[in-house]
């Protein structure tokens, strides 16, 4: 964990003096630079240059000048920040005692149209999270993964403090119910702040106590845990059959045996859609959870992440909390945690770097090493045909050749079972043959009575049946390769730009924010309006609804009766950058791959190119095309 840190009359010292040389604001910049690899805006150098001189003043004048200022605190595995951390020692106990202040420079707030959740602030156009839940947030956080705290909620204190408003130009942010936990206070109460403040810390240096925070160990605490364990044993949907309780079964077996004989043990559970890899990472995090195990989860994938803290959580932001992404892990201490849940390891990049990281940071060590070094047992689940983007190197032979390059056992476990596409098998098989993946080589769809597969004569009548099964009460959504430009939002709008004669669709929204009744992308394929965006690979990924619209795109054409990729017909960016021929051809299989076993109860296809439709006609057996 990293901060800014100074005492309070250090602050004010610095603060003075950077007048004449360089302003606070540059400085902390710089450690921002430094330390997090981030350049901070000019509105928020500002905020600092208003704010900071103010707290720290007023620590000096109630006597608590010696109290650390620990500014931009890093909360653990996030990149989220808080303003300040204020660490000293108890005034009443000796112990070591933190407030999380949120600085706002707000002059005057009201409530959101009477929810006292949201704030709408003057010259701001969108509402804001209410500043006391904001620093709740912040304490709770704190509390849950830093280790010297152990746990405890009342080790952290939080203020929200408003130090340009007058009590009534705020009055109705006091509406929100306020206990010792977490104040508000504004600059009418700048002298109950005060007081505040000499009640919580005793007149006594507080650098030892900022030392202990920012140098302990990151674990979910044993509350935290106890919390999630319930949340996720009340799913009935996580119950576990065959093959998965034998996997499920087989890890918790190496996790054991790694406590026991204080070993290391890395795990793969590789199978293909549907076969519950998401459902056995789920009930493992449960359980080890219940058993008090430092244990999280993790993915590559932004859409399945906060879908499982939006899903799973039930929105509890502790519960949310333990489901981080992959590159949250780089800069963890070896065997930091028990276990590490890695979903969707198909995933899993070169490295964790980013256009946003430092040059000094960029140690081009592989993710995969990072993943395996953070926990005393890292757990893999991957499906080799789903890796779709340059660089994503998740397969069962990339994890093994690095756990063994570092002398440690690898445990695989192969789910034969598949419980996606209606438990399926043979249509999962008859995807890859269709692709020619995983070896095999396209056969005729006969049918199944597990699964119904069908071929649409246009996007219109797709479209058509997809709508109707929805009315049916089943859910259904509609994928495109990646053969269409895709727009931002126009005046407030999606653009329509996948067009195929005359019909035409938007894609799915890009990013986290909604578009018109269009849901944000993590969102698409759970919400009921993601049904009307046609949605791509990246955000379909992972996820299954009961109908599933395929459109081919001209970037997989049938020409001599077999199937053959064209990557200059594709759109995506990373496809005309420096990737093999070979390597391209095998990422639009994968996609389609995806896109093709998204459906739990029956996929419909329609292929833009009419030889190709003219193939699919050949290689699925029905009574007739729908729109005949």
């Amino acid at each position: 964990m990293t901060a800014f840190r100074h005492s309070a009359e250090g602050l004010v010292k610095l603060a003075s003096e950077s007048l004449a040389e360089r302003r606070l604001s540059e400085r902390l910049a710089e450690h921002l630079r430094m330390t997090m690899g981030i350049t901070p805006s000019q509105a928020e150098r500002r905020s600092w240059d208003s704010s900071l001189p103010v707290l720290a003043n007023d620590l000096v004048d109630a006597g608590l000048g010696a109290v650390e200022m620990m500014v931009e605190y890093q909360l653990p595995l996030t990149s989220q920040r808080a303003d300040v951390v204020l660490a000293g020692v108890d005034r009443r106990t000796g112990e070591d005692a933190y407030v999380v202040v949120e600085l706002k420079q707000w002059s005057q707030a009201d409530l959101y149209e009477d929810d006292h959740k949201l704030v709408l602030v003057g010259g701001m156009s969108r509402p804001q999270l209410h500043p006391l839940l904001q620093v709740q947030g912040y304490c709770e956080y704190i509390a849950d993964f830093a280790a010297v705290l152990g746990g405890d909620q009342q080790a952290v204190r939080g203020v929200a403090y408003l130090h340009n408003a007058a009590d009534l130009d705020v009055r109705d942010l006091y509406d929100l119910v306020q206990d010792d936990h977490s104040r508000m206070f504004t600059k009418t109460r700048r002298g109950a702040f005060l007081e505040y403040l000499r009640d919580r810390f005793a007149p006594r240096p507080g650098a030892e106590a900022a030392d202990r925070l920012l140098t302990t160990a990151v674990r979910p605490s044993k509350q935290l845990l106890k919390l999630a364990a319930a949340e996720i044993k009340d799913r009935e949907q996580f119950k576990l059959l065959a093959e998965q309780r034998l996997a499920y079964e087989l890890v918790m077996h190496h996790v054991e045996q790694a406590r026991r004989s204080n070993s290391k043990e890395v795990v793969i559970v590789s199978g293909g859609p549907g076969s519950g890899k998401s459902v056995i990472a789920l009930a493992l995090l449960g359980e080890l959870t219940r058993q008090g195990r430092a244990a999280f989860h993790a993915t590559g994938s932004r859409s399945f992440t906060q879908t499982m803290r939006r899903y799973v959580g039930k929105g509890s932001k502790r519960v949310q909390s333990l489901f981080k992404y992959f590159n949250d892990f780089a800069k963890t201490e070896p065997n930091e945690f028990e276990v590490l849940i890695c979903d969707e390891a198909h995933r899993i990049r070169e490295n964790s770097s980013n256009r946003f990281t430092r040059r000094s940071d960029r140690t081009g060590r592989p993710q995969v090493n990072e993943l395996i070094a953070a926990a005393r047992v890292p757990v893999f689940l991957l499906d080799e045909h789903q890796v779709v983007r340059p660089g994503e190197l998740g397969t069962v032979a990339d994890i093994r050749k690095h756990a063994e390059s570092l002398g440690l056992r690898v445990h695989e476990v192969s789910l034969d079972a598949q419980f996606r596409c209606g438990g399926s098998r043979t249509y999962e098989n008859w995807v890859l043959g269709l692709l020619g993946l995983g070896g095999r080589t396209p056969e005729e769809w006969t049918g199944d009575d597990h699964f119904e597969v069908t071929l649409a004569d246009s996007p219109h009548d797709l479209e058509a049946l997809l709508r109707t099964k929805r009315d049916g009460d089943y859910s259904a959504r509609m994928t495109a390769g990646y053969c269409w430009k895709w727009s931002e939002p126009k005046d407030g709008a999606l653009v329509p730009d996948v067009r195929i004669g005359e019909w035409e669709r938007p894609w799915n929204v890009k990013g986290d924010r909604a578009v018109g009744d269009a849901p944000a992308s993590e969102l698409w394929a759970t919400e009921p309006g993601g049904f009307g965006q046609v949605g791509c690979v990246f955000t379909a990924q992972g996820f299954e609804y009961d109908w599933n619209g395929v459109i081919i795109g001209p970037d997989l054409v049938a020409r001599d009766g077999k199937l053959i990729t064209v990557r200059s017909a594709s759109k995506d960016p990373a496809l005309t950058r420096k990737v093999s021929d070979a390597e391209a051809d095998r990422l639009i299989r994968n996609s389609y791959k995806v896109l093709l076993t998204r459906g739990m109860v029956g996929t419909a296809i329609y292929a833009v190119d009419p030889e190709t439709k003219r193939y699919f006609d050949t290689m699925i057996q029905q009574p007739q095309t729908l729109g005949e």
